[in-house]
């Protein structure tokens, strides 16, 4: 029997996980099939359900959909509550266990791809939804001294800094289009992007809140989005000659955990980026 795994989200045209989680199952020759599951938030809970087939492994969840799959699911591991987002979902013999990927996923690949260590260093977070939950969750963890988010919806900003504040008593919550932008970056060794400004094929396609005046050269600037792999913010961080980090770096470890979740077995890392980097060259010139 072949088995099945997908992502659930909506819009899906972005997603470059059904070609990087195919290459992983073919590569330990799992007969499975990783497809993309656009799934607009009216039928999420009908398609969560079918979940719970045996021919199903699990799924992944991305973007509007890693809050509101948490009230679908049977049990939720402690980092996801704790994040309060899902975007890796276990179907443990019918039951739907979630887990969070995300923030392990970030904190790797801002490492590696930036070589700092965000112990005692100042943060700016662009966004408050589920990756953002992730992020911050993750800043908190390894010791930042602090955090500001900035986000268009304030309220959301706040609530997300409520939340984190048990962890990092110093959070900061700001509007994303207030000038107290322009100071929360100016002050910031690490920036994070973790909305879908920039993105290929989105509404906010070849925009950027901050441009290279706004950024300092010492800091990271890390952005989530992967399509295009130079986002207009990545654009601007290089020529403010700050240290920049793309997305696909995220999405190839948090992927390699989920896989790690469905199969028990230990992801080829060089295969997923291999064919993630194959993928968005192929978007890239479509």
């Amino acid at each position: 029997m072949t088995r099945l795994v997908g992502i659930f989200g909506y819009p899906l045209s972005h997603s470059l996980s059904p070609a990087i989680q195919q290459a992983a199952f073919d590569y330990h020759k799992i007969d499975a099939l990783y497809q993309a599951w656009p799934t607009p938030p009216e039928v999420l809970a009908f398609e969560v359900a079918k979940l719970r087939g045996k021919q199903y492994l699990g799924a992944n969840v991305t973007i509007p959909h890693k809050l509101e799959v948490m009230q679908l699911l049977d049990s939720i591991d402690k980092m996801a509550m704790d994040i309060g987002a899902v975007n890796t979902i276990v179907n443990e013999n019918g039951t739907l266990v979630g887990h969070n990927t995300d923030a392990y996923g970030f904190i790797k690949s801002l490492k590696e791809g930036s070589g700092i260590d965000p112990n005692g260093k100042r943060a700016l977070l662009l966004g408050a939804g589920g990756a953002a939950r992730a992020a911050a969750y993750a800043l908190a963890q390894e010791g930042v001294a602090h955090i500001t988010i900035a986000n268009r919806t304030l309220y959301r900003a706040v609530s997300l800094g409520d939340e984190i504040r048990p962890i990092l008593s110093d959070v900061v919550a700001i509007s994303a289009d207030g000038p107290d932008l322009l100071d929360a970056a100016a002050s910031a060794d690490i920036i994070v992007n973790s909305t879908s400004m920039g993105m290929r094929h989105s509404e906010a396609e070849g925009q950027s809140l901050l441009h290279s005046k706004q950024i300092p050269a010492s800091a990271a600037v890390y952005d989530m989005v992967y399509n295009p792999s130079v986002t207009p913010l990545l654009s601007e961080a290089r020529q403010a000659g700050a240290t920049v980090v793309g997305g696909l770096s995220m999405l190839i470890h948090q992927g390699a955990a989920a896989f790690h979740k469905w199969t028990g077995k230990e992801a080829p890392i060089d295969i997923m980026m291999a064919a993630g980097e194959k993928a968005l060259s192929h978007m890239a010139s479509d």
